[in-house]
């Protein structure tokens, strides 16, 4: 039997809610990990863009009032270094995209049913 993934979410947001509902239909198995509970750290959050080969910038929620708030689009536009984005991702498990989903090799930000497919099926 394949080892459970790790399901990062937030319990308030529609497409968390829709990616465990996916999770569950196709019987994949996982362990929940509330994002605002227990925030991503840094060092997983440096391992998982690896893994998952996204640009930090991709790893924000964009549409969170933390983002918009603290204007953090304008500081990636301004240049803010990576080590500095990371550091901000890891202050507050709402800065980050979700839900994540991460296994042996791979995370993946956001619920995207292809990419879920081609990863956990």
């Amino acid at each position: 039997m394949p080892q459970a993934v790790t399901f990062l979410c937030f319990k308030g947001c529609s497409t968390c809610a829709k990616a465990r509902k996916w999770l569950d239909e196709h019987h994949v198995a996982y362990v929940e990990r509330n994002i605002k509970e227990e925030n991503p750290t840094e060092s997983e959050l440096r391992a998982w863009q690896a893994e998952g080969d996204v640009a930090i910038r991709k790893m924000f929620n964009t549409s969170g009032q933390l983002y918009r708030t603290q204007h953090v689009k304008e500081q990636l536009d301004a240049g803010m270094s990576d080590d500095d984005a990371i550091a901000l991702l890891a202050s507050n498990g709402m800065m980050v995209r979700r839900p994540i989903v991460v296994g042996d090799g791979f995370a993946l930000f956001g619920f995207q049913e292809k990419a879920w497919e081609d990863a956990l099926l």
